[in-house]
């Protein structure tokens, strides 16, 4: 990945928020919201009796979970000041496709959800994460994971995924790691355990260059401190020896 330029400060915290693609427009039937399981959005109850407008919809069976054998979808609508993703994901059972989950998630109205496909734990079975917000002016590309979880043959949302922007599969430690870009700059490095990703080292780009590690309970230690050039900041691939992503 190039070198990513210094940003003015901003808040460093963020507030969680082949390919087939299905034609889309006003005519598409709204979505029924039910319970089950189920995540749903904030949307007002003034606000039902409106009809939702579809944005974008999106629809895969041949690349997540079993190929061929289950089935993505995700659709985006809009109603009055509020934006909302449902995602259904299926199973083929006797021929035919049983919901195995359903989510509903709160969404940005700025960016598209843009879906990505691919492996994040190395199972060999593809996930999936969508755009649910940017912040930072951009710089970070906040996302919603979802794990295909082959035992239940459904998907696992990771609940703190938003929490780390700019995620990516790192095959040197077989872990996720994630940028995070404000006045300072931190390359996190996470383990997928349960329904949620724990940090378990980090390279901080300010003043100097920190390299920490983490516990199981998330008590710090610093290993490593050194001057760094506040001008060009990098992203990690490695924090023991420290190496960068290059591109």
């Amino acid at each position: 990945m190039p070198k990513v330029k210094k940003t003015k400060p901003m808040h460093k915290y963020i507030v969680p928020i082949a390919l087939v693609i299905t034609a889309c427009g006003p005519n598409h039937p709204a979505p029924v919201l039910q319970n089950g399981e189920t995540t749903k959005s904030s949307i007002k109850a003034g606000q039902l009796h409106v009809q939702p407008e579809l944005l974008e919809s999106f629809t895969d069976s041949l690349n997540i979970g079993r190929k061929g054998r289950n089935k993505f979808e995700l659709n985006r609508y809009t109603i009055t000041d509020s934006n909302y993703v449902i995602i259904r994901f299926s199973a083929k059972q006797n021929n035919k496709w049983i919901i195995k989950n359903e989510f509903h998630f709160p969404k940005d109205g700025f960016a598209d959800c843009d879906p990505q496909i691919s492996d994040f734990n190395k199972d060999g079975l593809n996930d999936i994460t969508y755009v649910s917000a940017v912040a930072a002016r951009g710089a970070n590309e906040i996302r919603t994971l979802l794990i295909y979880n082959k035992k239940t043959d459904a998907l696992v949302y990771i609940k703190n995924s938003a929490n780390f922007p700019n995620m990516l599969y790192n095959q040197e430690l077989n872990c996720i790691d994630a940028l995070l870009v404000s006045g300072c700059n931190t390359t996190v490095f996470l383990k997928l355990e349960a329904d949620s990703l724990r940090q378990f080292a980090g390279v901080d780009q300010c003043d100097s260059l920190v390299v920490s590690v983490y516990d199981k309970t998330g008590n710090r230690k610093v290993i490593s401190k050194k001057p760094t050039d506040r001008d060009n900041f990098s992203r990690f691939k490695n924090y023991r020896p420290l190496k960068e992503y290059t591109y």
